[in-house]
């Protein structure tokens, strides 16, 4: 068992591990977030679709006027009808359709977590269909602005015609991109994106980090002109790099760095100072105490906090009552053994010579031999009794209540020599048995020193109970009034006392939270008895 116990304490981890690891989890929680740039890669797509959205707006309403100026009225345009009456949104086959019209914005709707990433696009193909010559004239019109826009946002813009034929904007001039998905949902009238893969000749291995770097956004976005497609204006733009973001926002970056570094230390300090260094402290202050140094019996430096506080506190108490009660029992076992060996050394002796003596010894010292060995008994039993007492006076139990009355009218009937007088009555916070014990000690130590008189005076106040029991006797000198309460003192040894009456009185109201103290003057003794702060009307039953 105690192998089994030696393991598992080998593995169970110290209060500083536990707060090491809770600091180390704070560290890595900013680290962690590089797990979740995937948010912030996503927030840097729909940036960019909104921008292609906007950009594209713009040039599909130059070229819808271009076209307008240049075809007029007999302009050829698709056979297909915008819908300029509703908005709808569909994620099918990883395109984001929008329906043109009315006020009703389009929204990025681009997302890594729903939208399938499509492969790369396909490439444009010849087209059998060619292109209008007010297509032709419009696109050659628009293409120097387009790269002049692609100069400043870095996006790819091609105006294909109502056949999907490029009219402006790249190398791709006279090419047909009919085919690709996102242009046949634009050439039917409606706004399409999608996320397609990025193929990049000569990666550098620090972009991987990013998947915005591995995709490129694709926008396709009607030109209408008389609510007719009269053709599309295709736009594609890689996200930005999350590392190039998070370099352009640095000083941010590094104060936020500083801070979580800054309330790592706080929390660490804060740990350090109210848990783990008073834990430590009391840890190794109870080894000293176990070890029996009583100079560790003193208040911790620092507390930390309220609750190691009040465990220092009990823990420290406790200590010394157990200090205090292993000094009490050392004493209490000297003073039995002390008092234990006369009687029974004396026992010893005068068997010894009743055995060696024989017939040698006469009557009369037979007769003296036994009477000691009867007296010496008699000391003997009378304090194991007393020993008796004494223990249940340390273990009493507690609670109850009667009336001073009732008591003084048992007590009367063991001493009528005595005569108790109790000019008021009072309700005493003990059990009729205990109050029995503490007022037959007291009265029978007033009769012992010769008194014939016993004045039982009650007075309470504000909660408290203070009771004086005086007599008429030969009092207490001044020489003996700080030892009378202690155990196995006695002036009257010779004639059978045991010294432990008015300790084992002491000990009963000690349990009951009262005191018990000599009061000096007077012709007789008189001792004071305090119980303070009692409800002595719960008490009484």
């Amino acid at each position: 068992m105690a192998l089994s116990r030696s393991f598992r304490d080998r593995y169970r981890p110290p209060l500083s591990l536990v707060v090491a690891v809770v600091l180390c989890i704070m560290l890595l929680v900013p680290l962690a977030g590089v797990a979740f740039f995937r948010i912030y890669e996503n927030q840097l797509i729909q940036t960019t679709e909104a921008e292609l959205i906007a950009q594209s707006a713009a040039i599909a309403a130059v070229a819808a006027q271009r076209l307008s100026d240049i075809g007029g009225p007999d302009l050829p345009v698709g056979s297909r009808t915008a819908d300029l009456t509703q908005g709808l949104y569909d994620l099918s086959e990883g395109v984001v359709i929008g329906y043109l019209g009315g006020w009703t914005p389009l929204q990025p709707r681009l997302d890594l977590n729903k939208t399938r990433v499509l492969p790369a696009r396909p490439d444009p193909t010849r087209s059998r269909a060619t292109p209008n010559a007010a297509y032709v004239r419009a696109g050659k019109d628009l293409d120097p602005i387009l790269k002049d826009t692609q100069k400043l946002t870095l996006a790819g813009f091609r105006i294909l015609d109502f056949n999907g034929v490029v009219i402006a904007g790249s190398g791709d001039i006279g090419l047909s991109f009919a085919h690709v998905k996102e242009v046949q949902k634009a050439l039917n009238g409606r706004y399409a994106s999608v996320l397609r893969e990025r193929i990049v000749a000569n990666p550098r291995p620090i972009y991987s980090i990013s998947r915005g770097t591995s995709v490129r956004v694709f926008t396709a976005l009607p030109i209408v002109i008389g609510n007719k497609v009269a053709g599309v204006v295709y736009a594609s733009r890689t996200p930005s790099n999350i590392l190039k973001e998070l370099y352009l926002k640095r000083d941010s970056l590094l104060w936020m760095v500083l801070f979580v570094l800054g309330a790592t230390f706080v929390v660490g300090f804060i740990f350090a100072r109210a848990i783990s260094g008073p834990i430590k402290a009391l840890t190794a202050r109870s080894l000293k105490i176990g070890a029996g140094d009583r100079s560790a019996l003193k208040p911790l430096a620092i507390h930390g906090n309220r609750e190691i506080h009040a465990l220092s506190t009990s823990m420290l108490d406790m200590s010394r009552k157990l200090f205090e009660r292993n000094d009490y029992i050392n004493t209490f076992a000297n003073h039995v053994t002390h008092e234990l060996k006369s009687p029974l050394t004396a026992i010893q002796g005068a068997a010894e010579l009743l055995l060696d003596g024989g017939n040698a010894l006469s009557e009369q010292e037979r007769a003296r031999f036994l009477d000691n060995i009867l007296k010496d008994t008699g000391r003997a039993s009378a304090l194991l009794n007393r020993l008796r007492d004494l223990a249940r006076a340390d273990s009493a139990a507690t609670g109850g209540a009667c009336r001073l009355s009732d008591i003084l009218k048992d007590i009367q009937c063991r001493f009528d020599g005595i005569s108790l007088r109790a000019p008021e009555d009072c309700l005493l916070p003990l059990s009729a048995e205990n109050a029995r014990i503490v007022f037959g000690n007291l009265i029978d130590n007033s009769a012992q020193h010769g008194a014939t008189n016993v004045l039982i005076a009650c007075e309470e106040t504000d909660g408290s109970l203070r009771v004086l029991v005086s007599d008429d006797g030969q009092g207490i000198s001044t020489g003996n009034a700080d030892q009378v309460f202690d155990l196995f003192f006695t002036t009257r040894r010779e004639t059978g006392g045991t010294g432990m009456g008015l300790g084992i009185t002491r000990a009963l109201l000690n349990a009951h939270n009262a005191t018990i103290r000599h009061v000096p003057g007077g012709d007789g003794a008189c001792f004071e008895i305090l119980f303070e702060n009692k409800d002595w009307g719960t008490t009484a039953g």
